[in-house]
């Protein structure tokens, strides 16, 4: 991974530990060579950096969306709430300027494409197929499950889902990460091929 974006990635905000996200990279440097690559949930664009590193190198292209308001645990009160991020003009959170100015100063701004909206919102006009599809949106139930059967379906046969924040012990973590990864490798027809921390990595069999 070139120095400079790992460097960026590394100094960006965000909840992703290096060597999970060095994993991300990897992964995409294998997935993205057959088409472009996708994740829900942007934050500040830190995971965005090591997709974006591998997309840069393969002459793909990475999309990442997010509607840059904050998930439910980013909320004022809440453990992952960083007020920094919040803009006080408008009394929400706005990521965007922070993802911005990441993607730009690594030089990826004609390769890692952001979506200002709401996934299943994009998932409804999105017809094309995808080589990897990471989920790293909202962790609540609700939007896990949703950003699970609107772009689980979108991973083309042999392509790679990833799921962050995958935590086998409720002690350690929410569950609706752990129960969309019990979805895909119990009923959905993924395998788990690799894993780093909580990032599970899973191919879509092939017809």
């Amino acid at each position: 991974m070139p120095a400079n974006i790992l460097q960026k990635a590394r100094s960006a905000k965000g909840f992703m530990p290096e060597p999970e996200g060095e994993a991300l990279y990897r992964a995409a440097m294998g997935a993205g060579r057959h088409g472009p690559m996708l994740e829900i949930g942007t934050y500040c664009g830190k995971s965005a950096l090591y997709f974006g590193a591998a997309a840069d190198r393969l002459d793909q292209e990475f999309f990442t969306i997010d509607h840059h308001r904050g998930s439910e645990e980013n909320q004022p009160g809440w453990e992952h709430h960083d007020p920094e991020v919040v803009d006080e003009e408008a009394g929400m959170i706005d990521t965007l300027p922070y993802f911005r100015r990441n993607i730009r100063e690594a030089d990826l701004e004609g390769t890692v494409i952001g979506i200002i909206g709401h996934s299943t919102q994009v998932a409804s006009h999105w017809e094309k197929d995808l080589s990897l599809v990471f989920i790293d949106g909202g962790h609540g139930r609700e939007p896990a499950h949703n950003d699970y059967e609107h772009w689980s379906p979108k991973v083309a046969p042999g392509g790679l889902l990833l799921i962050h924040d995958v935590f086998e012990d409720p002690e350690d973590g929410g569950r609706p990460p752990y129960e969309i990864y019990t979805r895909a490798v119990e009923s959905d027809g993924f395998e788990q091929i690799d894993r780093e921390g909580s990032l599970r990595i899973l191919r879509r069999e092939s017809p």
